[in-house]
């Protein structure tokens, strides 16, 4: 039997953690279907950048970028969902972009809205639906400046200049963001398909896969039940957060509600990574004795750095294709899809310097540095020793993408979770497979960075 040197005490713990990992894993991938996709606001997003960048795009190359006017295209996306799903920001949008005369619409739909601003443009588009030849006085819309693509569809519904505001420099700014929106994946997808293909062929050339040498921990599996399981799960996403979030509302009474919303994932995410990192320090610390930081435990092997920087950049360029590939395919086959990470809409809607800080050290120092030592430092190189190689990189993929409780996520989690595995094993550095890990969500919170208008 794979346990019968564990002790009664050992097993017991790890039944507990399996049993409440299953149920609080269930719930978070069933309460997934409930968060919406944020696929949408993003792709509205990026036709509101395209129609306040329209000026400054040259002629020539105004049919690559604007295919279809982007304010009818945001216009039908808005239309295509339920009146009530929408924010009152989008409602309003809808309302300005829509055709409709009837005064009777905007008496219903003033109801729908708490924020006081916008009902008084819902009264004040009512007198532009009765009236035609109502004429505003444009500094009445000077509260809405702050958001300059709302500001531009109102200076279209009621014909007045918005130039003050949407000038030929922050237009011209608006079209290197869409430039940079749209050519760095199209240029990181060509660069990575061309090396899959060379690692494809060196591959069948010298019909074997260059594996580096991966040392395992002398760890047992119901260790690694207890590290995922108890650690992970139990002390982490369930006992932590308690402390995390108490912590924070102690101390952000004051504070805007983006800064603190960025606060709780920060020390939520140092909370939650405290208790497994513990459980590996002891550990190691059981098996050696001591633990000594000189030692390189996880085979983060930095040196050289330069080779473990390439090996890192090499490894997410050659991912990034598949895993885009397969985003589209689960979006042509789902439409709609729901459970995005509830970080990316905080993202992309919040507009405080020091929030946006604090969530890129998380997403793309943190996160990445945490993951990578429990799922590519100990979960990995265990299965790989007990179950081979491939075996490994399939089981600690699956667990790495059911971990993030997202299941629209799922299945382009799983492909980065063996992308991150091949690139730690192919470079026998786990700092390689943290860089990538490092530059993947890099690229997503740049993304989503250059998407707010």
């Amino acid at each position: 039997m794979i346990f019968k040197n564990t002790s009664k005490s050992k097993l017991t713990l790890a039944f507990i953690s399996i049993v409440i990992t299953f149920f609080v894993w269930q719930q978070g991938l069933r309460d997934s279907l409930n968060r919406p996709s944020v696929s949408f606001d993003i792709s509205q997003k990026e036709q509101e950048i395209a129609e306040l960048s329209v000026q400054s795009i040259p002629v020539n190359l105004k049919k690559f970028f604007i295919i279809n006017d982007p304010v009818d295209q945001i216009n039908k996306s808005l239309s295509d969902v339920s009146f009530e799903e929408l924010t009152e920001r989008n409602k309003l949008i809808l309302i300005i972009t829509s055709e409709s005369n009837d005064p009777l619409i905007y008496k219903n739909i003033s109801k729908d809205f708490e924020d006081k601003n916008y009902k008084f443009l819902i009264d004040e588009i009512e007198k532009k639906t009765n009236n035609n030849s109502y004429k505003v006085n444009s500094e009445k819309f000077d509260l809405f400046k702050g958001d300059r693509f709302l500001y531009h569809l109102l200076s279209r519904k009621f014909d007045f200049d918005d130039s003050a505001l949407i000038t030929k420099s922050f237009s011209s700014k608006m079209f290197f963001k869409i430039l940079a929106i749209r050519l760095i994946p199209l240029l990181t997808i060509l660069i990575g398909s061309i090396l899959a293909l060379k690692i494809l062929w060196t591959t069948i050339s010298l019909k074997k896969f260059g594996w580096k040498e991966i040392k395992s921990l002398d760890l047992e599996l119901i260790d690694m039940v207890l590290l995922i399981a108890g650690g992970f799960v139990v002390l982490g996403e369930v006992v932590s957060p308690l402390f995390s979030i108490s912590l924070v509302e102690l101390f952000s009474k004051n504070i805007s509600n983006e800064l603190s919303q960025s606060l709780k994932i920060f020390f939520g995410y140092l909370f939650m990574a405290i208790p497994p990192l513990w459980i590996v320090f002891y550990q190691i610390k059981s098996l050696n004795g001591e633990f000594t930081f000189k030692k390189d435990y996880l085979q983060f092997n930095f040196l050289p750095i330069k080779y473990a920087i390439i090996q890192g950049v090499k490894g997410w360029l050659t991912i990034v294709p598949f895993v885009l590939l397969i985003s589209l395919i689960m979006n042509s086959l789902i439409d709609n899809q729901n459970g995005s990470n509830p970080l990316l809409e905080i993202v992309l809607n919040n507009n405080n310097y020091l929030s946006f800080f604090l969530l890129f050290v998380t997403t793309t120092l943190l996160a990445p540095l945490f993951e990578e030592i429990i799922f590519r430092g100990i979960l990995l190189p265990t299965l790989s020793r007990d179950f081979g190689v491939i075996s490994g990189i399939i089981v600690s993929a699956f667990i790495f993408a059911l971990a993030h409780l997202s299941l629209g996520e799922m299945p382009p989690l799983f492909v980065l979770g063996i992308g991150l595995a091949i690139t730690r094993i192919a470079s026998g550095s786990l700092f390689s497979s943290v860089i990538m890990h490092s530059l993947w969500n890099g690229l997503t919170f740049l993304n989503l960075f250059l998407l707010r208008t």
